[in-house]
């Protein structure tokens, strides 16, 4: 074979080893690139890549437009289901901000549903999400244990702003007996460093809930707690046909005409339904998922834009509207409970309530009245009331170290009129009855217990002494002596 065709030989077998060589590492990078696809995320891995997509939507669907400005206030208007009236519009610049805002909302609607965002839960899962810090913690604690009272076993996430509410103690030794565990939202959120918009302590709930691992969520502040095991209100309706569940607080809705304008809804009647008490609700993230985005927007512009249009200075402005109409804007199903929010407390001399706490009826039996017909919020006299299933300790909060104790608050929860020892819960009658047990007492044993155990433990007691003798001594005084005004906690049939 002449020299000339054996090198050319040579050259072309040198390059068929080369091209084979080549596409053994092509295949061996392919398949390894497509096992490190293939292998699961972690959790933490899910919530740095959701925080990164939804800070960017955020971002870059800003309102472009002056906030909402108006001359008045919507006021506390009680609401009543059986009499209509004219909707509150009080934003005075609508011709400066509608246009603008419209197609910020248009545009962030269109990209949640276009895009692919990831989602930070474990499918399945079920849990409940609270927030807390500083002197909120002490509150989540007793709230925990009164949870536990109840026989659940739920996971639970508490989520604290950052390090700075971090107490090592409670997080990694307190916490975990209960089954559950703290999430400091600041780790997540470091991932994208380029946001304008500081998540303030009211916004938290949001974003706890768009970052906790559960994909059913019970949302519960840290001054709530249930009287009954919650498991089975995410067993059953209406939370297992809607996938959203709230409760009413006792107002009525005061969302501007602009807002519904701006998300493109018609304008509802004032009689539809009371404004929103998130301090507890039900939602599912597989179903709400886009319901949680919108509601994430409304908070990230809540300060600048959508509280005042949402509430119009009304009591308790600020996310409290964003869940339902966030769900109502992007026309997904929702449930809200019709029977109304009660307060209980002491007695005025006028005859009426000084509330200490709001309770909330069962959405289950809540359910079964209405879809019989009978709404209680129209005409009382259809049906019993449901049995009262959380209660919500917000005025003041029951945490020892915060003057709970004497007549700093207008409340004077703990105080008799003549200045003793005293309950707090004692009226009104009817609502108490529908409790079922002493919840009073044994959240203060839960008070109790806190104030003993760890009393030199929270960063926010450090410095005060006293607590536990002092809740000891209360104790005795009202639970452990005779007494002729314990309430009745049944009702009669």
């Amino acid at each position: 074979m002449h020299p000339s065709v054996r090198y050319k030989i040579g050259i072309l077998a040198l390059s068929a080893l080369l091209i084979l060589y080549s596409l053994h590492l092509y295949w061996k990078a392919d398949a390894e690139f497509a096992a490190a696809a293939a292998e699961p995320l972690s959790l933490k891995e899910h919530q740095t890549l959701l925080w990164q997509q939804l800070s960017s939507l955020l971002e870059g669907h800003a309102p472009e437009c002056p906030s909402p400005e108006r001359d008045d206030s919507a006021g506390a208007i009680p609401f009543d289901a059986g009499r209509d009236m004219s909707r509150p519009d009080l934003i005075v610049n609508p011709d400066r901000i509608q246009q603008p805002l419209q197609r910020a909302h248009d545009s962030f609607v269109d990209a949640i549903r276009t895009s692919h965002i990831d989602r930070a839960y474990s499918p399945g899962t079920r849990g409940i999400v609270s927030s807390a810090g500083k002197s909120y913690l002490p509150l989540f604690v007793t709230s925990l244990r009164m949870l536990r009272r109840t026989g659940s076993t739920l996971p639970v996430e508490l989520f604290v702003k950052d390090e700075s509410e971090y107490e090592a103690k409670i997080c990694e030794e307190i916490l975990p007996q209960y089954n559950a565990r703290c999430v400091v939202l600041s780790d997540i959120e470091a991932s994208q460093s380029y946001s304008t918009e500081e998540i303030a302590h009211y916004q938290l709930k949001i974003f706890a809930v768009l970052f906790s691992s559960f994909e059913s969520v019970i949302w519960m502040d840290s001054d709530g707690f249930p009287l009954y095991k919650p498991e089975s209100l995410l067993q059953n309706e209406p939370f297992t046909s809607t996938g959203l569940v709230t409760w009413p607080d006792f107002w009525a809705s005061t969302a501007s005409p602009l807002y519904y304008n701006v998300s493109r809804q018609p304008i509802p009647s004032m009689t539809e339904r009371a404004s929103s008490e998130t301090g507890v609700f039900l939602i599912s993230k597989k179903t709400h998922f886009l319901t949680l985005l919108l509601a994430a927007y409304y908070n990230y512009y809540g300060p600048s834009h959508y509280f005042m249009l949402l509430s119009q200075g009304a009591p308790g402005e600020g996310d409290k509207e964003t869940f339902i109409q966030a769900a109502a804007a992007m026309g997904e199903p929702f449930y809200t409970v019709s029977e109304k929010v009660s307060a209980v407390g002491h007695p005025k001399p006028d005859g009426g309530i000084s509330g200490s706490a709001m309770v909330q009826a069962d959405p289950i039996e809540d359910y079964r009245l209405t879809r019989a017909g009978k709404w209680r919020v129209k005409d009382p006299s259809v049906a019993k009331a449901p049995r009262v299933f959380f209660v919500h300790a917000h005025y003041p909060k029951f945490n020892p170290a915060e003057h709970l104790f004497g007549n700093t608050w207008e409340t004077a929860p703990t105080l008799k009129p003549d200045g003793s020892d005293g309950r707090a819960w004692l009226v009104g009658e009817k609502t108490l009855q529908r409790f079922g047990l002493d919840a009073e007492k044994s959240y203060w044993e839960e008070i109790k217990w806190v104030s003993c155990n760890l009393e030199h433990v929270f960063e926010s007691w450090k410095g005060k002494s006293g607590l536990c003798d002092r809740v000891s001594e209360y104790w005795r005084n009202v639970f452990e002596s005779p007494v002729d005004d314990t309430p009745v906690f049944t009702q009669s049939e």
